[in-house]
């Protein structure tokens, strides 16, 4: 038995006058200091004020949302008691504002137990709009809550699927004036969503539909969206649409070992999320090329590479990813990150651990030892084909 949910979706051009059509009392928009500085929060404010909402603006969310910062933003939420909670902003922001909702529904509840063995009861107080400004995460179609504690230098997992936004309005003209940075960083991580969903051991018919195309579209448009997306509306808007579609696809299948690798070196050295899982997708592909020999075959064929199967398919995948990470001009090993080859084995023990213990190595489809981990790590550190 499986289950597939996704929020209802508004996308398109001028997806985001849908605002004026909510009906209540109160909205409380979550977003970051960033985002509201390059005027996104603005005309949100203004089509909610156009519905009769009264609006009250939280913009402390910082990246990599930490547990304190979520407890904070719970606090302000008790007092301001909407009957909305709009997020608007990239990953962390999206993230934050799940577990602030949660939270606000739930005071009883620690950030770190939000869990799908754990009822949550929402919707008693609030619903959840999430309007990304980025097109990458994917947060604003899936249940899954990334926490930073920053004492241990660890990214947690947590969610329930009772914290799916229950509205996501994926308008790409909030993506348009993403800068190449960005775009290339969160374009890795849609791209990281839909490779691993397709291969992973919770997949399924729906999911892969979602997945497959996504990888399609990303092939496709990223380099463009790269190059030159504020001139180039299709390409941001196929971006914006396929980082959602990864988003639904890896919401309903999840990840695996490359979200796994990336999560631990993110955190510990301060990598941006999509940079670090993109850096490892290459090296993960080769992990796992004979056990998903054929599900990297339907991935290669999506994006051209034809007359190919068994594990050849997944190494020349693997090549494609390189190469799609040079075009953006991506760091293609832990080393080209900047980080010395000291501070990274004295770290790798801690790394390995991590990797281990993240819930997306559950679903990924070979199930590695320590020692195959420490070996990944290893390799992605110079891109130096290593023993698995």
């Amino acid at each position: 038995m499986w289950f597939f949910k996704t929020p209802e979706i508004v996308f398109g051009e001028d997806a985001l006058s849908y605002l004026e059509q909510l009906e209540g009392r109160r909205a409380f928009v979550i977003t970051d200091p960033y985002v509201r500085r390059l005027g996104l929060v603005k005309p949100v404010e203004d089509r909610l004020r156009r519905a009769g909402l009264e609006v009250h603006v939280f913009d402390a969310v910082e990246p990599n949302p930490t547990i304190t910062l979520v407890r904070i933003g719970a606090d302000v939420i008790r007092a301001y008691n909407p009957d909305w909670i709009v997020a608007v902003g990239g990953g962390s922001v999206i993230d934050a504002a799940k577990a602030i909702w949660v939270l606000f529904e739930r005071p009883d509840l620690d950030p770190l137990a939000i869990s799908p063995m754990e009822p949550l009861g929402l919707r008693r107080r609030a619903r959840l709009i999430a309007i990304p400004t980025t097109s990458g995460t994917g947060s604003e179609a899936t249940w899954a809550i990334v926490l930073t504690d920053p004492e241990a230098r660890r990214k947690l997992g947590v969610g329930s699927r009772e914290n799916l936004p229950d509205i996501a309005i994926v308008d790409p003209a909030m993506a348009m004036e993403l800068p190449p940075r960005l775009t290339a960083d969160t374009g890795m991580d849609a791209l990281s969503h839909a490779v691993e969903g397709y291969v992973s051991t919770w997949r399924n018919p729906f999911s892969d539909a979602m997945c497959l195309h996504a990888t399609r579209l990303i092939f496709a448009y990223l380099p463009r969206a790269y190059r030159n997306g504020s001139k180039d509306p299709e390409a941001r808007t196929q971006m914006h649409l396929a980082a959602t579609m990864a988003g639904i696809g890896f919401g309903n299948a999840m990840v695996g070992l490359a979200h796994s690798l990336g999560h631990a070196l993110g955190a510990r050295f301060d990598i941006p999320h999509g940079r670090a899982v993109g850096l490892f997708l290459p090296y993960v592909v080769e992990f796992n090329a004979r056990a998903a020999a054929d599900r990297y075959a339907d991935l290669a064929r999506s994006i051209g590479l034809s007359n190919l199967n068994g594990p050849e398919a997944a190494f020349r995948l693997s090549r494609a990813i390189l190469e799609l990470l040079d075009t953006l001009e991506q760091p293609q090993t832990i080393a080209a990150c900047g980080i010395p080859r000291d501070d990274f084995e004295a770290d790798l023990p801690t790394l390995v651990e991590y990797a281990l213990e993240d819930p997306s190595t559950l679903t990924n489809p070979r199930t590695p030892t320590g020692e195959e981990v420490e070996h990944l790590f290893m390799y992605a550190y110079e891109g130096k084909m290593v023993d698995f």
